[in-house]
């Protein structure tokens, strides 16, 4: 196998390795935090948003049907994590926005983890942190559109 054909194979392997380990990592926050994972990583993708987004939202981005999103955020609002605000623009919606206190509580539970992950990546210099942000952007977007193609197929022996 040439070089570069052993290197692709160890960045598979070691991208399930990782992949693996990070569902053990978030499953384990989770549980310190009592609360569920996909709680806590709708929790974490909220975090990301600019502002707040509507239920349909959290829908795409959890990857949940509507229905099954609702009941996330009524779970959440019930634990305190999210707020409900009108929508600006359409006071008959609702909007959904972390609540301050969520993110102080995931802030305090991350503290450690964070600085665990900032000492690996301060092993790297700008320009090589540069490729892992691309490869981490590119990868994801390759997970989501594959997650969709995969909810998409009626089952294993779909197209065939």
């Amino acid at each position: 196998m040439s070089n570069r054909g052993e290197t692709l194979k160890r960045i598979m392997d070691e991208s399930q390795r990782h992949y693996a380990a990070y569902v053990l990592f978030n499953q384990a926050l989770a549980d310190h935090l009592r609360i569920h994972s996909t709680d806590l990583q709708c929790v974490a993708l909220l975090d990301l948003e600019s502002g707040p987004v509507s239920t349909g939202e959290i829908a795409r981005l959890t990857g949940l049907t509507p229905g099954s999103a609702t009941r996330l955020v009524d779970r959440l609002e019930r634990a305190g994590l999210v707020e409900r605000r009108p929508d600006p623009a359409d006071r008959r919606r609702a909007l959904v926005a972390l609540a301050p206190s969520a993110r102080e509580r995931i802030s305090a539970a991350w503290e450690r983890p964070g600085q665990a992950f900032a000492e690996v990546l301060d092993r790297y210099d700008d320009a090589e942190l540069d490729v892992i942000a691309d490869y981490l952007h590119r990868a994801a977007e390759v997970g989501r559109a594959q997650a969709d193609r995969l909810t998409g197929e009626s089952g294993p022996s779909a197209g065939s």
